[in-house]
């Protein structure tokens, strides 16, 4: 029995150690949780018997109150290899195209323009296109006071304002031409009709003792019988003017002459010699004739000329017609002009968007407000531009006429835009 009881009292001993270690464990896992203290709980101790023996506990290890009661494996890095670490790229975001600015190339001037930018030249600014003529035609005569009698034909437009005076246009042929040929060839009649003005169309000087066939002007070193006889054309372009101021209402502000070739040499002379009257003058293919040029007032002048002229070349010198003259250039006709009319202005070029073949050229800064103007047209002949020639054979005489340009209008254009102040 006390063998019995002794077996009692051991096993309730060790089911007390292993209570105690228990709690221990426990309260230390609940301190290491809540605050990581750092306070280790007393060891348990062997309970005894009642003899005195120490009763060995099993073999059960309490962990440190100073670690967790788990611990995690912590993660390690993996060994480099030699192998290359794999790089993920980076996305790419493509950026933001601007698009470059468009700078123009640069211009090359025209060598006939001036540095400033080209004005425009309209060659029939302010005037009316040519229609049928309705008005009244007439052919007359008068004495003049060297003893010839000489004649003319006036056309009289339809449109004409008996109550204004009315512009005068003296239209003087080319060498070998006729006051008839001239009023056909130039087409000034229908511009008349359209623009209300008078034009007249006198007749030179023949070789024929009747006075009739091709007529010619003395222009001062041209043309033919008029220069060989010094006829006063001049004189007699005075007298026509005060002839039709007696009978038709004429505006003294705006009397102009036009010629062609020949008759541009005699229009030169009269814007020299009878500036006191003649207040504009167009000319094609023609020239300044005389050496001295001194007129009495501003006179405006315009001058069209081509490249492609060999009866009257554009550089001056002999040409391919009968009238066996050295002709003044182009050019230099219109300087003397300029310079006869006090121009200080820089000469001025223009362009035609319509017409490349066109360069003009314009001297202003002259007395009285007058202008001077150059235009050359590239390839044209010595016919009068715009217009078909009269007679069969014109063209080989006188070359093909240019069909770009209305000479005739292109005239007008500029005289009726030039009265006298």
């Amino acid at each position: 029995m006390n063998r019995a009881a002794n077996s009692t009292r051991l096993m309730l001993a060790v089911a007390a150690i292993v209570l105690a270690g228990s709690a221990a464990l426990a309260g230390s896992a609940c301190r290491s949780r809540t605050d990581d203290a750092s306070v280790s709980p007393a060891p348990a101790t062997a309970p005894t018997t009642s003899a005195g023996t120490t009763v060995s506990s099993p073999a059960t290890t309490v962990p440190d109150s100073t670690s967790p009661a788990t611990t995690e494996p912590e993660p390690t890095e993996p060994e480099p290899t030699d192998s290359p670490a794999t790089t993920v790229p980076e996305p790419t975001v493509p950026e933001p195209t601007v698009p470059e600015p468009t700078v123009p190339e640069p211009t090359v001037p025209d060598p006939t323009t001036t540095a400033m930018a080209s004005p425009v030249y309209d060659p029939y600014a302010g005037t009316r296109a040519a229609t049928a003529p309705v008005g009244a035609a007439v052919e007359a005569e008068l004495r003049t006071g060297d003893g010839r009698t000489r004649r003319y034909r006036v056309y009289v437009p339809s449109t004409l304002q008996a109550d204004t005076g009315a512009p005068l246009l003296i239209a003087l042929h080319g060498g070998g031409g006729s006051a008839a040929q001239f009023e056909l060839n130039s087409g000034f009649d229908g511009l008349a009709e359209a623009n209300g003005f008078i034009v007249v169309y006198p007749d030179g000087i023949s070789a024929l003792p009747n006075g009739t066939g091709p007529q010619t002007w003395n222009g001062g070193y041209c043309c033919g019988p008029a220069v060989n006889r010094n006829v006063d054309d001049v004189g007699f372009i005075r007298q026509l003017i005060d002839a039709l101021g007696s009978r038709y209402r004429i505006d003294p502000a705006r009397i102009y002459a036009a010629g062609h070739s020949n008759g541009g040499i005699l229009s030169y002379r009269l814007a020299c010699e009878l500036a006191d009257t003649i207040v504009a003058i167009g000319v094609q293919a023609g020239s300044l004739g005389i050496d001295a040029c001194a007129p009495a007032r501003p006179v405006s002048v315009f001058h069209l000329h081509g490249t492609a002229d060999t009866n009257h070349p554009i550089d001056g010198g002999r040409g391919s017609g009968v009238a066996g003259v050295d002709f003044r250039p182009a050019r230099g006709s219109v300087e003397a002009l300029a310079v006869a009319n006090r121009c200080t202005g820089t000469p001025t070029s223009a362009s035609t968007p319509d017409n490349r073949d066109l360069v003009t050229t314009t001297w202003t800064g002259c007395d009285d407000g007058v202008e001077v103007r150059y235009v050359v047209v590239d390839g044209a002949t010595h016919a009068w531009m715009g217009r078909p020639g009269v007679s069969p054979g014109a063209a080989a005489y006188v070359g093909e006429p240019y069909p770009d340009l209305d000479a005739s209008r292109a005239i007008w254009s500029f005289l009726t835009s030039h009265p006298r102040p």
